[in-house]
Formats: C-alpha cells, structure tokens, sequence
C-alpha cells in the first residue's frame, strides 16, 4: 500500500473520530473511579384502579400513560422488568433520562421517578449504549475507525525498518501486559 496514502487516511480518520474517542476515553476512565455524572429526580405518585403487578408489558403501557400525561418524552432504551424478591420495578433508561415504576406500600398507588442526567452522566448514559439508534450507528463507526487506526498505525510502523523490531517486541509486551491484567483483575 502507498504509505503516503495511509498516513493521510490515518491522519483524517484520526482527526475525524478524535471528540467521540476522547468523550469514550474520559468517561471509561472516570467510571472506573465512580465518577458518573448526576441525576435530577422528579417523583410522581401514580394512582392506581388495581394493584400494578410484576408484568413488563403493563407496566410499560402504566408508564408510557403516566409519561404522555406528564409530556414527558420516553427514555431512548428499551424498558426491563426488574426483581429484588419480592419486590420488583421498571427500569427505563437513556441518555437524558431514566424512569422507574414501582408499587409502593399501598397497593392503588405507585412511584414514578424521573431521573433527568446532568450533561456528563447524558455523556456516560451514551457511553453505556443507552442512547438512540443514532449514536449506537456512531458508536459502531468509532469502533470500527479505532480498528482501522490501530491496523495502520501498525502497517506504518512495521514499514519503517527502523521501527520494525521494537514494534514487534511492543505488540507482545502490550499483549502479554494486556493478560496479566486481566488475570490480576
């Protein structure tokens, strides 16, 4: 392959997917300490003519109800029945925001929470795949950009004879660093 060619695809593909590699970056490095952003919670009381059951699709309909009353829009994800015992919820989850339905103690009335990200939990919420479709396409194109990156960058340097042996002997310390800590994790 021409290496002036590559160095320019390399160099653009770089230039071009540098803001959402580095939003990844940041916040998969900062998850790891706990750092995730906030939440503004918004509680509801939701009154019931039964008491709600442990049913995904019924709680989903509750929910879409309560939200459409509210003019609230729905979560981008896709909502899951959750259970803790006896005790179970609707977690509903997206970038700008997170619904939870659940009974409370009375039985003709449940808890709505809507939990409104701040703009660096919206940032980890995307990180964490909880965005639309549009971000998920996005995120696939990263992906597959940091592949073509690293492929490059290594065709590059395996080139330049300079450069062949120490990228050989870095490519097996990297690996072998790479198992080690995933064995001492």
């Amino acid at each position: 392959m021409d290496r002036m060619k590559l160095m320019k695809a390399h160099a653009l593909l770089a230039a071009f997917i540098f803001p959402a590699a580095i939003m990844f970056m940041v916040t998969g490095a900062l998850y790891t300490w706990s750092v995730k952003g906030g939440y503004k919670n918004d509680v509801y009381e939701v009154k019931l003519s039964k008491p709600v059951q442990s049913n995904l699709s019924e709680l989903i309909n509750l929910a879409q109800l309560e939200l459409d009353d509210l003019v609230i829009e729905y979560p981008e994800g896709q909502p899951k029945l959750k259970a803790y015992g006896s005790h179970f919820l609707l977690e509903w989850t997206g970038s700008s925001k997170d619904v939870v339905l659940e009974p409370t103690e009375d039985p003709l009335i449940a808890k709505l929470t809507v939990k409104r990200t701040d703009w660096y939990r919206s940032l980890v919420q995307l990180h964490k795949a909880k965005g639309g479709i549009a971000f998920k396409f996005y995120a696939v194109v990263l992906a597959i950009s940091i592949v073509a990156l690293l492929v490059s960058g290594f065709i590059m340097a395996w080139q330049t004879p300079k450069l062949k042996r120490v990228t050989l002997i870095t490519s097996f310390a990297g690996l072998f660093s790479f198992f080690v800590f995933v064995f001492l994790s």
